[in-house]
């Protein structure tokens, strides 16, 4: 038995030892599994697009032998968890246009999705105000600016208020460009607003101080607009220039006639003392420095062109333009324009014409640049004055350099015309560099004759751009056909000397023929105005005829009607007996005109058209004159004027005295002051000169006479 068991023990075990090897044999089999597989992307990212806020999510599938992990990627770096998605829970805008993929790996491989972008759009937020608008304070005349920054979902829109009232364009600033005392005090405050909401800003207050005593006249009618206006005159008013309050003051004695309008700087310092200087220059070739506020017979400096000994003189009127010229300035020509002062260097700009005799004569004129504190010449000055245009060259001798300097950009401009239409003649504008005294720009108004520059005195004019504005004679008209003439015609030029625009009166070939030209008066450039047009130009002629001009669309020519806004013949017509030889004036939205054989009269500009409110109850017999206007801000406004009543085209022996005129700029029927009321002729001024210009400043009011210029203001 026992041996059996053993037998059956040991079949046993071979048994299992066959079960086990065939179990362990299935390894070596060809029916076994496949090998393990890399993966493969089957549905790639997709790109998303959300607003900030929001969240993202991107997702991949993909098959391949188990077990697959995951890894993202947003802009280089990892990103998310071992999963085929990746969320983003709370999305900002600094994700935008993130780049995502996802790398997915085995034992097999790995394989990486196209890369996809997140795009994440701003959310919609109301506007906030990050800075507020801040008060400002100004003196009366100078702009004012209010700002304010915003936030919030673009596009922004901005619409200000003054005083209640809608006011500005749509930006975030607004300007006002000349404050007047009106504005003072005013509230400002603007409205935000976009697509999801608004805010509006803190009140703010804008306060207009009165202006300092600090008033300059530096060019011909105060400003290159020429509007004639001195807004900061806070002591001169209608209720005190009277005859019992208001009077002449002194006089200060000088070499020649004053035909140039007297300048004035405030506040110079000439070695340790401080002046208000009144710069006059004379028709003896001197120009001179006073003390603005002192009777004296000695200036502060004086500095003469002329030196008799080595045959330098004035020219002679008998020998202007070869026949003589007499009858337009007697006894000669030396300084007949109004200088400029550039008040950043301290320079004068003044032309002055001599007559040289040195073996042979010659007649000359020349640019100087004077140092307002010295008079000493500077840049290397001063330069004689030469052009040509084609064929056609300056003539010293036959050209008057009559209308006042422009300076402008660092140019000054110098314009000529005819002595007494004798020819030949034509007017030059040329430009001078102010630092080098270099020649820069020569235009010839008509290269085929005349079209004298003269206008009375009155300097060419310019706007914010630099362009030139300026009124011809009588001349060679074809500017219509293509042609270079330019004869009786509102010229505007380029800087470069080139034509920009131009209007011509329909009638220009009778004004021509019967010397009625329109260039006998100057211009004035409105400021900027409301309404269809905002850029006007205002002149008028010997016709009489006041023309109102838009600056952006001039008109040009047109033979059968004047394409210009206004053409008003509200003056005397000439040119015998009538019409303008001056400039007119502007003041608060008005236009002063004073014509021969005509009251001064006022005109309200309204959209460019032009109304007659006011005259004077007086005529001014010839030349009429070239107003002047003092005001402080809008109120207090006096319209001035220097009466001549010399006779036209005669050879002045006996000169009558001038005659300062003050009147209400309200009402011109209103006459405040003249100079013949006071008892014993205690006002009397000096003798009178054509086209005399009143320069009003810190309360007195200067005017030129032969041999002196007579001081006014209020009595001691």
């Amino acid at each position: 038995m026992r041996s059996q068991g053993i037998v059956l023990l040991a079949a046993l075990l071979v048994g299992m030892g066959v079960f086990l090897a065939s179990c362990g044999s299935s390894s070596n089999s060809t029916t076994s599994a496949p090998p393990n597989s890399a993966p493969t992307i089957t549905s790639q990212p997709v790109s998303q697009t959300v607003t900030a806020g929001q969240p993202a999510t991107f997702s991949v599938i993909a098959t391949g032998s188990a077990p697959l992990t995951y890894q993202w990627s947003m802009n280089g770096g990892t990103v998310g968890t071992n999963s085929n998605t990746f969320s983003i829970s709370q999305t900002t805008t600094t994700e935008n246009q993130a780049q995502i993929n996802v790398k997915i790996s085995n034992a097999a491989g790995s394989v990486t999705s196209g890369t996809v972008s997140l795009t994440v759009n701003a959310a919609s937020v109301t506007p906030t105000i990050t800075l507020q608008p801040a008060s400002q304070t100004v003196t009366v005349g100078q702009p004012a600016t209010f700002s304010v920054t915003a936030t919030g979902t673009a596009p922004l829109t901005y619409q200000w208020f003054m005083n209640s009232a809608a006011v500005g364009t749509n930006s975030n600033t607004f300007t006002i460009s000349q404050t007047t005392v009106a504005d003072n005090q005013a509230q400002i405050h603007v409205t935000v607003t976009n697509s999801v909401g608004s805010v509006t800003s803190s009140n703010v207050t804008l306060t207009v101080n009165q202006a300092a005593s600090t008033t300059s006249v530096l060019t011909y009618h105060n400003d290159n607009l020429r509007t004639g206006q001195n807004v900061n005159e806070t002591t001169l008013t209608p209720a005190n220039v009277t005859s019992a309050t208001f009077g002449k003051l002194f006089a200060l004695p000088v070499d020649g006639q004053v035909f140039a309008q007297p300048l004035y700087v405030s506040k110079v310092t000439v070695g340790t003392q401080v002046h208000n200087l009144l710069f006059v220059a004379t028709e003896h070739d001197s120009v001179y420095a006073w003390d603005a506020d002192t009777s004296s017979s000695t200036p502060i400096w004086q500095t003469s062109f002329i030196n008799p000994s080595a045959g330098v003189t004035p020219i002679p009127c008998g020998e202007a333009a070869g026949t003589g010229d007499c009858v337009t300035i007697t006894p000669e020509f030396g300084i007949t324009s109004t200088p400029v002062i550039d008040s950043s260097t301290g320079t004068l700009y003044v032309v002055a014409g001599t007559k040289e005799v040195s073996g042979t004569t010659s007649y000359v004129y020349r640019l100087h640049a004077l140092s307002i504190t010295t008079g000493q010449e500077k840049f290397g000055g001063p330069v004689a004055i030469q052009a040509s245009a084609g064929s056609v060259n300056l003539v010293p001798k036959q050209e008057l350099q009559r209308p006042g300097l422009l300076l402008v950009n660092g140019v000054v401009y110098i314009g000529f015309g005819s002595h007494g239409d004798q020819v030949p003649f034509y007017g030059w504008l040329l430009g001078y560099n102010g630092s080098t005294l270099q020649q820069v720009m020569v235009f010839n108004a008509a290269p085929n004759g005349g079209a004298s520059i003269w206008q009375s005195g009155c300097a060419p004019a310019a706007d914010a751009s630099g362009s030139i504005y300026f009124i011809t004679g009588n001349g060679a008209f074809d500017a219509n056909t293509g042609g270079p003439d330019y004869g009786d015609s509102i010229v505007k030029l380029n800087a470069n000397g080139t034509v920009a625009d131009y209007f011509t009166p329909s009638n220009q070939a009778a004004l021509n023929s019967t010397d009625t030209d329109l260039g006998s008066s100057g211009l004035v450039l409105a400021p900027d105005q409301t309404g269809t047009f905002a850029h006007l130009l205002i002149g008028a002629g010997k016709q009489g005829v006041i023309y109102s001009v838009n600056r952006d669309n001039m008109g040009k020519f047109n033979a059968t009607a004047n394409q210009n806004i206004q053409s008003l013949a509200a003056l005397t017509a000439g040119p015998d007996s009538g019409g303008l030889f001056g400039s007119p004036a502007f003041w608060n939205g008005n236009l002063y005109f004073s014509a021969w054989n005509d009251n001064v009269k006022a005109f309200q500009l309204n959209n460019g058209v032009l109304t007659m409110t006011s005259e004077s109850a007086i005529q001014l017999a010839f030349p009429g004159a070239t107003p002047s206007v003092s005001a402080n801000g809008t109120s207090n406004g006096i319209v001035w004027i220097i009466q001549a009543n010399v006779m036209n085209n005669t050879v002045l022996t006996t000169v009558p005295p001038a005659v300062l005129r003050a009147y209400d700029a309200t009402n011109l029927a209103n006459e405040l002051y003249d100079s013949t009321q006071a008892a014993g002729g205690r006002d009397t001024a000096g003798d009178a000169v054509k086209f005399a210009v009143p320069t009003i400043a810190n309360g007195k009011v200067y005017i030129g006479n032969s041999n002196q210029v007579t001081v006014y203001g209020l009595l001691p």
